[in-house]
């Protein structure tokens, strides 16, 4: 009686069926990436560094002091710390599945805090990082120069400066890394001999470059209350943080009763090069910056690889000449061919129901 009905008004039928395939089509756009809830606990990642400290002292310093007042936070489930002989801290906390990971950050962020005050002023001078990141890895970028026009030092920094916050505000985007990071420094290199001659110590150097290259506001002239008739103010604009090896080579370490004084030159050598050279990276045997894209808990990793890929395809376009990219690693290669795959059968399904 059914089949019956739509036979004799074959236009009415074709009509439906057009209908149907609109909304499976529309269906098919907005069928979920993920049909089941998560069920990987979320993270929060802190970072610290002592530089100059192995692994040891680390632990002992700064390891130990954060962890003690980590235990305790709610919904945690454990933390795992790590800590290597280049003075850096790595502690991932891990929470129950359903935590939301914007308290549990601020809940960490508050532990510490607490802890800062046992921790050493190098530390607390470097600063200590709080962030919600997943613990596996989405992405692999390296920058690269293959014609060697530009050395890791310019590389680093350029992806630092250009490259590095762009991709960390893509929506899902956890963490960007860069492992062997080579930011611009001032490396005073110190004459041992010549500190003990002119009975100096590092102590005395560090004091000295700390008082001596500062930003200072020198004031005013001129400002209220001003005796009458003085009309004009003046701001006063003295020299800030010094610039150039020369600068540095200038600072004044102690000065003598005859007038005479000693400089940093005289003690040591200044360059301008890296700020930390323990380690280092390298992509198809020739030096490259590799950028480590983590992604955010509970975001959508195809939908943030993509973003990453089109963000980097725009900005390759103001490259210096002789810099490129390449995608090293992608862990949603095999999601994307999975999906493909799920699209053509369902592609020839639809051809052969036709």
């Amino acid at each position: 009686m059914i089949s019956k009905f739509f036979i004799d008004r074959p236009v009415f039928a074709t009509v439906l069926s057009v209908l149907m395939t609109l909304l499976g089509v529309v269906t098919l756009l907005r069928l979920p990436v993920a049909r089941y809830p998560e069920i990987t606990p979320p993270t929060v990642r802190v970072t610290a560094q002592y530089l100059g400290a192995s692994a040891e002292v680390v632990e002992q310093t700064v390891a130990s002091p954060i962890e003690q007042q980590l235990n305790g936070v709610e919904n945690m489930l454990y933390f795992d710390s790590k800590c290597t002989n280049d003075g850096r801290l790595t502690i991932t906390v891990t929470f129950d599945v359903g935590t939301d990971l914007d308290i549990a950050a601020v809940q960490v962020q508050n532990r510490v805090a607490l802890a800062e005050p046992q921790l050493p002023e190098e530390v607390r001078r470097q600063g200590i990082n709080v962030r919600k990141q997943s613990t596996s890895l989405l992405l692999v970028i390296a920058l690269e120069s293959p014609d060697r026009a530009y050395d890791n030092l310019f590389l680093s920094n350029y992806t630092k400066i250009n490259i590095r916050d762009k991709l960390a505000r893509i929506n899902g985007v956890g963490d960007v890394q860069l492992p062997g990071d080579r930011e611009y420094g001032m490396r005073v290199w110190l004459k041992p001999d010549a500190i003990y001659k002119l009975g100096l110590t590092t102590t005395d150097i560090v004091a000295a470059l700390r008082e001596q290259n500062v930003q200072a506001a020198a004031g005013r002239i001129g400002q209220s209350p001003a005796p009458k008739g003085q009309e004009v103010e003046y701001t006063i604009r003295a020299e800030g943080r010094l610039k150039d090896p020369d600068s540095f080579q200038n600072i004044i370490l102690r000065s003598n009763s005859d007038g005479s004084a000693v400089r940093i030159r005289d003690v040591a050598r200044v360059e301008l090069g890296a700020f930390d050279y323990s380690t280092f990276t390298r992509f198809d045997r020739k030096e490259a910056v590799l950028m480590l894209v983590y992604q955010l808990p509970g975001s959508n990793a195809v939908d943030v690889t993509r973003n990453v890929r089109a963000e980097m395809d725009a900005l390759s376009h103001s490259f210096p000449n002789g810099v490129r990219y390449t995608m090293v690693y992608d862990t949603t290669d095999f999601v994307r061919a999975s999906i493909t795959e799920v699209v053509k059968t369902l592609g020839e399904a639809v051809v052969l129901v036709i």
